[in-house]
């Protein structure tokens, strides 16, 4: 199996950037990314179906979780919209616990994420550094039309810290538009749960400074495998049928409404 390379990871998005690195800054951030162990879980999950290695990276680091569901699921074509506290986790427990319900699932991710050849089958990638390809928006128009339910997470980055605690980013708008073209239902969801201190204290202090890029995003990989031990809660709300989020007046409406209800699934935590 073909060991992730970051060197090739930065030339594929920005050849100009990678041309002008150093060596040593280069393996100081693969250190810092934990790229030898995700090779590691990589090698693991090598010839695994997705959910089955998402099954092996909790039994590996001892993690376990719970759904609840508000409304017992009914046969339907759902986009399931969640708080974004981990960056990684939460995205697996959901692929996990949705897939397993339903037959099947697709998760929007960072298409940065589609090197992790043993998920990609059940990965929708976005374009985080760009503008989305004809190919990938054309991906994207075919799974909104298709019956695999969808994750997504609207806020589109992990949550940061605030006043009052840790809250998720403001949230766009793009989904309820793609999911009322498409005719799904929005199913909000809640994951409880925050990271360390010390990805907020950098996020903070990154934007303190003025500084731009996401630079504590580098420290998500270590912060996954830092959930090692570690029990979650999921809370799945009632469907809200795309009829009602067409008859909003802006699709911020729409977003604000579902907004509400995934707040309010914190309650059962």
């Amino acid at each position: 199996m073909q060991k992730l390379s970051l060197g090739q990871i930065i030339k594929d998005k920005n050849p100009a950037l990678e041309a002008s690195l150093p060596r040593f800054v280069v393996a100081m951030l693969e250190r810092l990314l934990c790229l030898e162990r995700i090779d590691e879980l990589l090698e693991m999950g090598e010839g695994m179906a997705p959910l089955e290695f998402i099954e092996a990276i909790f039994a590996r680091l001892d993690i376990t979780y719970e759904g609840m569901w508000e409304e017992e699921p009914r046969r339907g074509r759902y986009l399931f919209a969640a708080n974004h506290p981990f960056g990684g986790m939460d995205g697996l427990m959901l692929g996990h616990c949705v897939g397993r319900r339903f037959g099947d699932v697709r998760i929007g991710v960072n298409d940065l994420l589609m090197t992790l050849a043993p998920l990609s089958p059940i990965f929708l990638p976005i374009n985080k550094h760009g503008r989305q390809s004809g190919r990938t928006s054309g991906l994207f128009e075919r799974t909104f039309e298709g019956d695999v339910p969808i994750v997504t997470f609207p806020a589109g980055m992990c949550s940061r810290s605030a006043r009052g605690g840790v809250c998720d980013m403001p949230w766009s708008a793009g989904f309820i538009k793609r999911a009322v073209a498409a005719r799904r239902d929005v199913v909000p969801v809640y994951v409880a749960g925050t990271l360390s201190r010390k990805f907020y204290l950098l996020a903070r202090l990154r934007k303190a400074l003025g500084i731009e890029q996401n630079l504590e995003m580098m420290l998500l990989p270590s912060e996954l495998f830092a959930q090692r031990g570690s029990h979650f809660k999921i809370v799945f709300g009632s469907p809200i049928a795309w009829e009602i989020l067409a008859s909003e007046p802006t699709p911020v409406a729409g977003t604000m409404l579902v907004r509400e209800e995934m707040e309010r699934l914190s309650a059962y935590c």
